[in-house]
């Protein structure tokens, strides 16, 4: 049986389905369970002690490597475009371009200011990122199993690396797939690498990153956590699929996402910043509770 704590394992529109999903995955063993993750407001926090934790981008404008007018001009990105990022009115297709010329234009305006490698590091050691709560006993978990953690972020992969890095979690199974930038010989960002990965194209990319996906054809089962309705795509490149448990963090609107949120993923967690349901999970799905 699922422990009794499940019942405390956030909302669900069905719980009596998670229910089987998770004895079905219990019962097929680790060894056939991969974990699919968004990493902004997901692996990390939305807001500690009444702040907003920054993201990827928010890092780098929350820095002394760009200028103030920079910082200036992606906020304002920021205020255009995240409204529309979470709007329920809107259908994806409706936000798609809106994405993607938001991320274009950041990334150009990163690209500008020619940031050095060298600096990262030191750019989120003052950043404020964190990985919510009880982050080291997930990743350490999932090493210590040998179940492969796959990022999947539509921030800036450096970064994120930097900050999974300084956390001491960058375990040899985490594996990312984001936008890279792409520094010159003397270590000064001249662009960003390959295909852009936004909020709403992660379908898009797990089907071009197939290859990730096909190294795993003997892990169907599929644990998915993302803090977006665009997260939910984030398996598709998965081959035979044979069980995914989607959990989803409601940071942010949560009246007004609530029930979209509980027809998308069958655990939604509420203004949680902790990883304690994931970790539950995990838990019992490597039968160590």
């Amino acid at each position: 049986m699922i422990p009794k704590s499940f019942s405390d394992w956030g909302c669900m529109k069905d719980p009596e389905r998670v229910q089987e999903i998770l004895q079905s995955m219990r019962k097929a063993g680790s060894n056939t369970l991969q974990v699919i993750s968004d990493f902004d407001m997901t692996l990390t926090r939305f807001e500690f002690n009444g702040k907003r934790c920054p993201t990827c981008h928010n890092l780098l404008e929350n820095s002394s490597i760009i200028s103030s007018d920079c910082k200036a001009e992606l906020q304002e990105l920021d205020t255009k475009y995240y409204p529309i990022e979470i709007d329920t009115s809107l259908s994806v297709e409706e936000k798609l371009p809106h994405m993607v010329d938001w991320w274009t234009k950041a990334h150009d305006l990163l690209v500008n200011q020619k940031i050095k490698k060298d600096h990262l590091t030191a750019a989120v050691r003052g950043s404020g990122a964190m990985l919510r709560e009880h982050y080291k006993l997930f990743f350490d978990h999932l090493h210590e199993h040998s179940i492969p953690l796959l990022i999947f972020s539509a921030g800036i992969g450096d970064i994120l690396e930097e900050v999974i890095r300084q956390a001491g979690v960058f375990h040899p199974n985490v594996n990312v797939i984001s936008n890279y930038m792409d520094f010159d010989e003397s270590g000064v960002l001249k662009a960003f690498k390959g295909e852009l990965i936004h909020v709403y194209n992660k379908k898009e990319s797990a089907l071009l990153n197939t290859g990730h996906f096909q190294e795993l054809h003997t892990r169907p089962n599929v644990l998915l956590l993302g803090d977006s309705l665009g997260d939910l795509n984030m398996a598709d490149g998965v081959q035979d699929q044979e069980n995914i448990l989607k959990i989803g963090f409601l940071n942010d609107k949560v009246e007004e996402r609530k029930q979209s949120y509980l027809d998308s993923y069958d655990i939604v967690l509420i203004k949680d910043e902790t990883l304690d349901v994931p970790n539950a999970v995990l838990q019992y799905l490597t039968g160590s509770d």
